[in-house]
């Protein structure tokens, strides 16, 4: 582990807590966490910071998806083969992630993510506990294009770009499954252990992770994670949409100052 200034490991530590809360809520933790190491680690090679970065939210993300798993009405399942899809996916993007601009995606993102906020603004019941007959509109169809369609396809992004891949899930899984923002973000934790996971382990495999600050900063996103999830469980759909809405705003202001600033 590099020499860190205990200022700078304690401010470390709250961003891993907040990025676990975050995270377990509605997804999009990494805004806060990969930006918070490399502020904090500028020397350090890119590689290390995404590899412990990996190591830190896949403990949180672990935490968050076992709360879920016990409390919310979550088919494991389904999203193991939807995880298995997006690790599939994810990795397919990696490999094209060289030949693609960064540049040329940001404005897309943007435009989507403004989409999708207007879209949940102007319907407030997007979210909500589903009722029977939704529940009954989910066809094994339905089931294949969440595995082909939400774990490949996002999957795939997450590999080729990567920010705000835990909201895009939870908003797929909402479409998709007619899901309730609850279960949705219980279903995508167990998604994003599958990801991280293939993630860490090439990491790990090429000497990339600093296992010290990770294991240190992983019991602070931990923390947060089961924090976030059990309040997500008591207050519900309504109290993850308003999250959501502040994520992806976060999102698109972040994306268009990198745009900027290119």
């Amino acid at each position: 582990m590099p020499d860190i200034a205990l200022t700078t490991l304690v401010v470390l530590c709250l961003a891993a807590a907040a990025a676990g809360w975050i995270d377990a809520v509605v997804g999009g933790g990494g805004l806060l966490l990969l930006p918070a190491l490399l502020l904090g680690l500028p020397h350090v090679p890119a590689a290390h910071v995404l590899g412990t970065n990996k190591a830190i939210a896949i403990v949180g993300t672990s935490g968050a998806a076992v709360t879920y798993a016990r409390k919310a009405p979550v088919k494991v399942a389904t999203a193991l083969r939807i995880g298995l899809a997006a690790l599939a996916g994810s990795m397919t993007g990696a490999f094209f992630a060289a030949g693609i601009s960064s540049e040329v995606l940001r404005p897309v993102i943007m435009v989507v993510l403004l989409a999708v906020a207007a879209f949940v603004m102007l319907r407030p019941s997007f979210g909500r506990a589903a009722d029977d007959g939704a529940r009954q509109k989910v066809t094994r169809a339905r089931t294949v294009t969440a595995i082909v369609l939400v774990g490949g396809g996002i999957g795939f992004y997450d590999g080729l770009f990567g920010p705000g891949t835990g909201t895009f899930l939870v908003l797929a899984l909402t479409a998709v499954l007619h899901l309730d923002l609850v279960t949705a973000s219980a279903t995508a934790k167990i998604v994003n252990v599958c990801t991280n996971g293939g993630a860490l382990a090439m990491f790990a495999y090429q000497g990339s992770v600093m296992w010290q600050l990770a294991a240190l900063m992983a019991v602070f996103n931990l923390a947060g994670g089961l924090i976030g999830a059990r309040m997500a469980l008591r207050k519900g759909s309504e109290f993850v949409r308003g999250v959501l809405l502040v994520v992806v705003f976060s999102l698109v202001a972040k994306l268009a100052f990198d745009q900027w600033t290119a």
